[in-house]
């Protein structure tokens, strides 16, 4: 599965995108976002606040809730401002 990462969740992390194989027990969106962070320093600071990434399952908005298991593509982004 591809992982791809956008704006400043990008920069913290220090890469654009990457290709895991996600544990088991990651089954959902939320899932997910607990486990990136075991994955080190910088993943934990790109996503110390969970609740304000966004996230995309194969390139539609994606709940807490949305199953990750079948995923080709998922996006992290910070939320979006207007302007």
């Amino acid at each position: 599965m591809k992982l791809v990462y956008f704006s400043w969740v990008k920069d913290r992390i220090g890469m654009a995108e990457e290709a895991v194989e996600l544990p088991e027990d990651v089954k959902t969106v939320a899932d997910l976002l607990e486990w990136l962070p075991g994955r080190g320093a910088n993943f934990a600071d790109a996503l110390a606040e969970p609740a304000i990434i966004r996230v995309a399952v194969d390139q539609e908005y994606a709940t807490p809730q949305t199953d990750v298991t079948k995923a080709s593509e998922i996006a992290l982004f910070p939320p979006v401002t207007g302007g």
